[in-house]
């Protein structure tokens, strides 16, 4: 039979015990009481013996799974996972040509990395047709990596995996290592997680694999409510996600916990009841206990006004509980786990960006672009000429003649038409859109060596430009559009100024009959 553990039940009849052994105990009362109040856990018989020890608070039961909730855990998974799983391109790969596959796997999980899988799908599916191989991966360059990164986010993601392949092709006559750990050794970009994917997924080793949506169902499983960003605890899941993967189907069941975090075991408002493992979630189990008695009242025990103490109260010694001032929270249900660091304020930085507009001779607008440093954020991409730290439209416009050796005459001005807000992971960009323009397109020579060219529209659609500068050419293109829609509403009215006598006469139905 399953061994099923409900802590909060074991925890309170181990509580229960104690008091009634101890000597000279005091005079108790019996209060009657709603289970719903917060200051006092029920008193509940339980049939099970409880799996905590009398000096220690509790065992490690709680955090283990057993080995028959094993052979459930992967028969529940793998039969949902059959019938349920999302048909995605990398799933489709033949298992023939495992190093096919292992290099597919290796694309899809490098542009999975926090992106998510709808924006994903139309990028794999580009890039797989350009470089079908790690062969034509390794053959290409830099620029057209970024160019078919521009707008996933990330892009040393990238720039890795296109020195990835350079190694593999030159040092591994074209071979991937078919190893979690050789995998991790000696790829650039390539982790933990990821190895163990590639691995499992095209290799069919038998190694288990944590991200986040595996995280999630495993602290949800075995009520692991410590802060996840402790080595410990990131420990604990994997050392839990490598017993429970199956040996016979290893990718296909690390793929079953990944899938069930991103379409069941969600991070908000989870689909409990459909999940096939509900049966074995500790957490789960918690909340259908508090369903079950919010409407009981119970009797409770206590010495000397004291409420039973909480759940994190009893277990001091637990590094992978609920911490003592983060306790569980009935709203909150199974989104109490898994319980992650609060995070830092992202930086703000204000930066002014020009976009400099120039026509050429067969009367095209050209817009000026340089590229960011090789290393750093958004290493390698084009922008359009950005500065830190200008504030007034005079210095901004002097910084720019004076990097690009253009003289002041030659531009119209300049003009503010727009703000704009880009978010990164860890800081903040707020552009101040500018806008330029010269009658001729002008040659340009940054004073530090930074390249840099004029591009049209069409060419700047598949250059290798970040998200956050294809907003600030959407502002651009609106003041555009409002600018002529103006000029079009001018002209109109221009027309009410026309003489009456100058105006043709508009035809009325008594014109089209003669006077007899």
């Amino acid at each position: 039979m399953i061994f099923f553990v409900f802590t909060l039940n074991c925890l309170q009849r181990c509580l229960h015990s104690r008091h009634l052994a101890r000597p000279n105990m005091k005079k108790r009362k019996q209060v009657m009481m709603s289970s719903n109040d917060d200051n006092v856990k029920p008193n509940l018989k339980l049939k099970q013996n409880p799996p905590f020890q009398e000096d220690s608070g509790h065992s490690n039961s709680v955090h283990e799974i057993q080995e028959a909730e094993i052979q459930v855990a992967r028969k529940s998974l793998l039969s949902w996972y059959d019938q349920n799983k999302r048909d995605l391109p990398w799933r489709n790969i033949s298992s023939d040509n495992v190093n096919q596959k292992a290099y597919a796997v290796w694309v899809s999980e490098i542009m999975l990395q926090q992106t998510q899988v709808a924006t994903v799908i139309n990028y794999y599916n580009k890039w797989m047709q350009k470089w079908p191989t790690l062969e034509a991966l390794a053959a290409s360059n830099i620029e057209a990596i970024n160019e078919a990164w521009s707008g996933l986010g990330y892009y040393s993601r990238g720039r890795r995996l296109f020195e990835g392949a350079q190694k593999i092709v030159k040092e591994m006559s074209s071979l991937m290592p078919a190893t979690a750990a050789e995998l991790e050794k000696k790829l650039p970009g390539v982790g933990r997680y990821t190895a163990a994917a590639i691995a499992s997924i095209a290799f069919g080793e038998v190694t288990g694999l944590v991200d986040g949506n595996v995280i999630r169902v495993i602290t949800r499983l075995r009520l692991i409510g410590a802060s996840i960003n402790q080595q410990e605890v990131i420990e604990k899941i994997w050392s839990l996600a490598n017993q429970l993967v199956d040996p016979k189907r290893p990718g296909d069941f690390n793929q079953s916990m990944m899938e069930l975090g991103a379409v069941v075991c969600t991070p908000k408002t989870p689909s409990c009841g459909q999940c096939p493992v509900n049966k074995l979630c500790l957490a789960y189990k918690m909340v259908e206990f508090d369903k079950r008695n919010s409407a009981k009242r119970v009797c409770v025990k206590l010495e000397d006004n004291n409420s039973i103490p909480d759940i994190e109260c009893l277990i001091p010694n637990c590094n992978l509980c609920l911490p003592p001032d983060q306790p569980w929270d009935k709203e909150s249900g199974v989104q109490n786990f898994p319980r992650k660091p609060k995070k830092s304020a992202a930086k703000q930085v204000d930066l002014n960006v020009v976009i400099v507009s120039a026509t050429d001779t067969k009367q095209r607008q050209k817009f000026l672009i340089t590229q960011r440093p090789k290393k750093g954020l958004l290493a390698g991409l084009w922008e359009f000429p950005t500065n830190e730290g200008c504030d007034s439209a005079k210095e901004i416009l002097s910084q720019l003649c004076k990097k690009y050796d253009f003289q002041e005459e030659v531009l119209s001005g300049l003009h503010c038409i727009g703000e704009v807000t880009h978010l990164f992971s860890h800081v903040h960009h707020h552009y101040k859109v500018w806008s330029t323009s010269s009658s001729e397109e002008l040659d340009v020579a940054s004073q530090d060596s930074v390249p840099c060219k004029w591009l049209s529209e069409e060419e700047l659609t598949d250059a290798a430009m970040s998200t956050g500068m294809r907003k600030v050419f959407k502002v651009f293109k609106n003041d555009q559009l409002q600018s002529s829609n103006q000029k079009v509403r001018k002209r109109k009215s221009a027309g009410d100024d026309v003489p009456i006598s100058h105006k043709k006469t508009q035809a009325v139905i008594s014109d089209f009959f003669k006077r007899k």
